[in-house]
């Protein structure tokens, strides 16, 4: 398991405490940074499952990127 899974774990708990704190005392401020902190970790989490397919499965990995290049060339976007 790849270290930023962890740590995204732990933040979106650490947000999700917060931002109930933050709706039991009636804190818009603290409510919203709890939010802003759950969304932050979520994006760690993805981002070390991530890196954790790309370490199991590499050749996956590089036949996604591939296709996902020979997509966005095949768009032409100028």
């Amino acid at each position: 398991m790849d270290e930023d899974r962890i740590t995204g774990a732990v933040k979106q708990g650490a947000g999700k405490v917060q931002g109930a704190v933050g709706e039991l005392v009636g804190d818009d401020r603290m409510q919203a940074r709890g939010q802003a902190n759950e969304v932050e970790g979520q994006v760690e989490n993805a981002l070390g499952g991530l890196a954790d397919t790309i370490r199991d499965q590499p050749l996956t990995a590089v036949l996604i990127g591939v296709g996902i290049g020979w997509v966005l060339g095949r768009l032409r976007i100028i």
